[in-house]
């Protein structure tokens, strides 16, 4: 029983490492629609940022955004337009379900593209701002 599950798991894994790789080589952006991700028309052709968050934020919380705003303004200036979003506000509620946030969420979009760069913000925006912004940079440049 045990090989079973093992054998099981293993082509599991197998099978989502294939779905990956014939995505753009492993490209994990995800989209409002159902498109293929590599798919490089836009409909829009304006880069945004949105960093949605709750109304009780903590000091990680706060520096994501910080950075995240200053990085977008010295680099971009007006060509990318920075929102913070307080996703616990009935106000906002059509955009946290446009983009299906349920927590705080930093999230770059051009048309139907969209990079979640929640994770590597949360990692590196208190210990290693740089290396958020350079993050922030390279998937805006990419866009």
């Amino acid at each position: 029983m045990k090989q079973f599950i093992s054998t099981l798991g293993f082509i599991l894994f197998i099978g989502i490492i294939s779905v990956s790789a014939q995505c753009c080589s492993g490209n994990t952006e995800t989209t409002k629609k159902q498109t293929s991700c590599c798919d490089q028309t836009d409909s829009k052709s304006t880069v945004e940022a949105y960093y949605f968050h709750a109304t009780r934020r903590c000091a990680t919380c706060q520096a994501v955004e910080k950075v995240s705003e200053e990085a977008i303004k010295e680099l971009f200036g007006n060509k990318v337009k920075f929102t913070s979003v307080n996703r616990e506000k009935d106000e906002n509620k059509d955009l946290t379900d446009k983009y299906q946030v349920h927590g705080q969420t930093l999230l770059i979009v051009k048309g139907d593209k969209v990079e979640n760069l929640t994770n590597y913000a949360f990692m590196n925006a208190r210990s290693h701002p740089e290396k958020l912004k350079a993050k922030i940079k390279e998937t805006i440049d990419a866009m």
